[in-house]
């Protein structure tokens, strides 16, 4: 009879160390550095913990993207209730903070498959979070009918990622223009930026 493999609380002060480990790993070195030996290196562990709370690399993943998720999520939330919430939901798509996360992510989506699901259920959970909270704010602004909360979460979604891949670039042409449009619609709605 075999048992199921004991693994560690998800509350952990020693998960949450592995996983602060693994996202400095991603962000310095590329997703392809983040190991369980080198994980537990940077955390001051042994590596024998890594699989003690995390099976399997791709668990240690899934777990980090999840909790970047949450933390996105809270970020979302408290941008939508603030006083300007288009501007603030502007502001942090366009935050270069999480840029390198976030393009480690897309690539490992890409290279690891088995995860690509539960990468793009997060995504999507989201982006409708956005769109629902959009949605009664535009209403309240009587936004036209072809700025749809869908299309406006859309559309400052890809403008604000892509500017931030082609500045990680060195690439800045025509950005200065297409921040200016977006800030002008923003500026429509919500007033300048204060």
């Amino acid at each position: 009879m075999t048992t199921a493999r004991r693994i560690g609380a998800e509350d952990s002060a020693t998960r949450a160390a592995l996983l602060d480990a693994a996202q400095a790993l991603m962000t310095e070195e590329g997703y392809a550095a983040v190991t369980s030996r080198k994980v537990a290196a940077r955390a001051g562990l042994k590596p024998q913990l890594v699989h003690y709370y995390f099976r399997t690399m791709d668990d240690l993943f899934v777990a980090l993207v999840r909790r970047g998720a949450d933390q996105t999520r809270a970020r979302q939330e408290a941008a939508l209730v603030s006083d300007q919430p288009l501007w603030a939901l502007w502001e942090l798509t366009t935050h270069p903070a999480g840029r390198t996360v976030i393009t480690e992510v897309a690539a490992l989506a890409n290279h690891r498959k088995a995860l690509r699901t539960e990468i793009a259920a997060l995504a999507r959970s989201l982006r409708d979070a956005q769109i629902a909270g959009v949605t009664p704010i535009l209403g309240r602004y009587g936004a036209t009918t072809s700025l749809t909360p869908e299309a406006f979460v859309t559309l400052i979604n890809a403008i604000g990622q892509n500017l931030l891949t082609e500045e990680a670039l060195g690439l800045d042409t025509g950005h200065a223009a297409a921040r200016a449009i977006v800030e002008d619609v923003l500026t429509r709605y919500e007033g300048p930026r204060r």
